[in-house]
């Protein structure tokens, strides 16, 4: 990725918040012999796990991704994308008289690591009760995997494969119009706030920048 200096996301909360609230992120396998491929995909930050932490994730049996991760497993890097809130930006909102072209504000961490298949089905338990505990915990009534008959669960959970990704590396960026004047940061975020959802987002972290 990218990461021009006065874009660069360097706060370790801020990364870990990105992970953590955008998880649906696309993993990207990719190789010299082949074409890259990508999968849509749910994951975990577990930061307990290895000197830089890991994610775990899992995808359905059918999928023949697997078994890229498994010919990887104790070499190469696999890269995982979490995409945060984004917004297009046009030139006018920054000022009548401002000299600018059009752009778009984004937030966006990549994660490296190096892959390994799951095969413990006390690791994969865990796995799916962690992810539903995490999915469920902002419902009112939060759904449990204990719900389900053990039996059905542990059938259910041989049509998926489990997997972990041993992080190697992380790159990511925050381009919030840094390179902007403030009074022109100012007027974007009054812009934005007044738009849909991410808009929104974007203008929140601009005006947390600004007053760092």
């Amino acid at each position: 990725m990218f990461v021009p200096e006065s874009f660069a996301l360097t706060d370790p909360e801020e990364i870990r918040r990105t992970i953590v609230e955008h998880d649906f992120g696309l993993l990207v396998i990719g190789g010299s012999h082949a074409a890259p491929t990508a999968a849509h995909l749910p994951f975990l930050l577990d930061e307990t796990a290895g000197p830089k932490g890991r994610l775990l994730g899992h995808m359905a049996r059918p999928n023949r991704q697997w078994r890229d991760l498994e010919a990887m497993s104790g070499g190469g890097e696999v890269l995982v994308v979490f995409q945060g809130p984004h917004s297009y930006i046009s030139p006018a909102w920054y000022g009548p008289e401002a000299k600018a072209v059009p752009t778009w504000n984004y937030t966006a961490v990549h994660v490296y690591g190096r892959p390994q298949i799951l095969r413990a089905p006390a690791e994969v338990m865990d796995l799916l009760e962690k992810l539903v505990e995490k999915q469920e915990s902002l419902q009112e009534q939060p759904w449990t995997l204990d719900r389900l008959e053990r039996r059905f669960v542990e059938g259910m959970s041989r049509g998926i494969v489990c997997f972990e990704i041993l992080i190697t590396r992380v790159e990511a960026k925050a381009k919030l119009s840094q390179n902007k004047a403030p009074e022109m940061q100012r007027n974007a975020i009054e812009v934005l706030a007044e738009r849909d959802t991410d808009a929104r987002a974007i203008a929140g972290l601009m005006a947390r920048n600004l007053a760092e």
